[in-house]
């Protein structure tokens, strides 16, 4: 499912916000959160996109030739994210985006702090994982794994965070100087 237009008008913002030039995003999709990205981004940021699907990085890369994103703009990586990461330069990037696997959620955090410079964003979507997150009897895995990547970002120092009811919920986060 992809980011809807109020998710995406946030996700513009936040990478405007921060004068984006270089951006992981974790779970390409189509590609429509990638061009909403891309749209805050400074005109020579380059989005480096992650997904395990090589379906969805061809559906991404066809969404940006027709939006006219120049090639050189999107960097787009096959593979499990979780491998992908560690080869991706520490301190490098303004801003982190995960809209991958729920489960793994944790683990893009603590892979987004490492890659992240001071002052960068780390951007969550499902933060509210269609209403569940509120909901004390749902237990599923990924409600679950999305419960503790909130609790994880509130309690981290590090970060200054805030949740947005925007879409299905966007975590985003600060990292401090």
């Amino acid at each position: 499912m992809p980011i809807g237009p109020g998710g995406g008008a946030m996700l513009r913002f936040l990478a405007a916000s921060v004068s984006a030039r270089a951006v992981v995003e974790i779970g390409t999709g189509a590609g429509v959160s990638g061009l909403w990205l891309l749209r805050g981004m400074a005109p020579d940021g380059v989005l480096t996109t992650i997904d395990i699907e090589a379906e969805h990085q061809r559906a991404a890369k066809e969404a940006f030739a027709e939006a006219r994103i120049p090639p050189n703009r999107a960097r787009l990586i096959t593979g499990r994210a979780l491998d992908v990461l560690p080869r991706l330069t520490d301190g490098a990037y303004d801003l982190v985006f995960g809209d991958a696997a729920k489960g793994e959620y944790p683990d893009y955090l603590a892979a987004a702090l490492r890659l992240l410079r001071p002052g960068g964003l780390v951007v969550f979507d499902n933060a509210l994982w269609h209403d569940r997150v509120p909901d004390t009897s749902a237990r599923d895995p990924e409600t679950v794994a999305v419960r503790e990547l909130l609790k994880t970002v509130r309690d981290d120092d590090r970060l200054v965070p805030v949740l947005s009811g925007a879409g299905d919920g966007l975590l985003a986060a600060v990292v401090r100087d």
